[in-house]
């Protein structure tokens, strides 16, 4: 049987150190706490330690949805991520999490929405401040699709920031949609990227047609 997360090795953990390097995370799409229905994510670094965690969340209809929190491994808040109600561009907000759970009084951190309401496309905006100084060009772009694991996030100059792929075990083992790499260029905010990959996980639709990319 495959392991989900990375074998551990003092390269693995030595690559995980160096800034000029990307960094590479196994996505697992599980709560750490499994209840019937409910759905979450592990995220595992490249020495196969928690860095990122979803616990659960229900799948109702998102306007009966709760906001997100996106936690690291040891359970602190980082991002709380909250659904825009009656927006056809499916619209969510991110919130700083640490504040606490006066939704008035936290900071803003970003707004994130799918491109097209005429079209099926995963393909996602984000804009970064408080909502009154959104300006008109988006600060990151999600293209690509989302549930066949093929998507890339680039920055406000077309430069790609963050990528998602299938995970590969070996040369030849691909494994299934629910366990999938999550590639973090250098500079980059990986827990903000960890936050887009949660609302495109929310937002996106499934396809029902395999797709082959590289």
């Amino acid at each position: 049987m495959c392991r989900i997360h990375p074998t551990e090795s003092s390269h693995a953990i030595e690559l995980s150190r160096k800034s000029d390097e990307p960094s590479v995370y196994t996505v697992w799409k599980k709560s750490s706490m499994a209840f019937h229905g409910m759905d979450g994510f592990s995220v595992y670094d490249s020495s196969g330690g928690l860095a990122f965690r979803v616990d659960n969340y229900s799948r109702r209809n998102r306007c009966f949805t709760a906001e997100v929190l996106l936690m690291d491994g040891d359970g602190r808040a980082l991002l709380a991520l909250r659904p825009q109600i009656l927006s056809m561009h499916n619209q969510w907000n991110g919130y700083k999490g640490e504040e606490g759970w006066n939704k008035r009084s936290r900071s803003h951190v970003f707004s994130m929405r799918r491109c097209s309401i005429l079209q099926s496309t995963d393909e996602a905006e984000v804009f970064m401040g408080s909502p009154d100084s959104k300006s008109q060009m988006p600060s990151f772009l999600i293209e690509g699709c989302f549930w066949r694991r093929c998507c890339k996030v680039r920055g406000s100059e077309g430069k790609e920031v963050a990528r998602i792929c299938r995970k590969k075990v070996g040369t030849s083992v691909v494994l299934g949609d629910d366990v999938f790499s999550l590639v973090v260029q250098p500079g980059a905010d990986c827990e903000l990227i960890m936050a887009f990959v949660v609302i495109m996980d929310r937002i996106c639709q499934k396809p029902f047609t395999p797709l082959m990319c590289s």
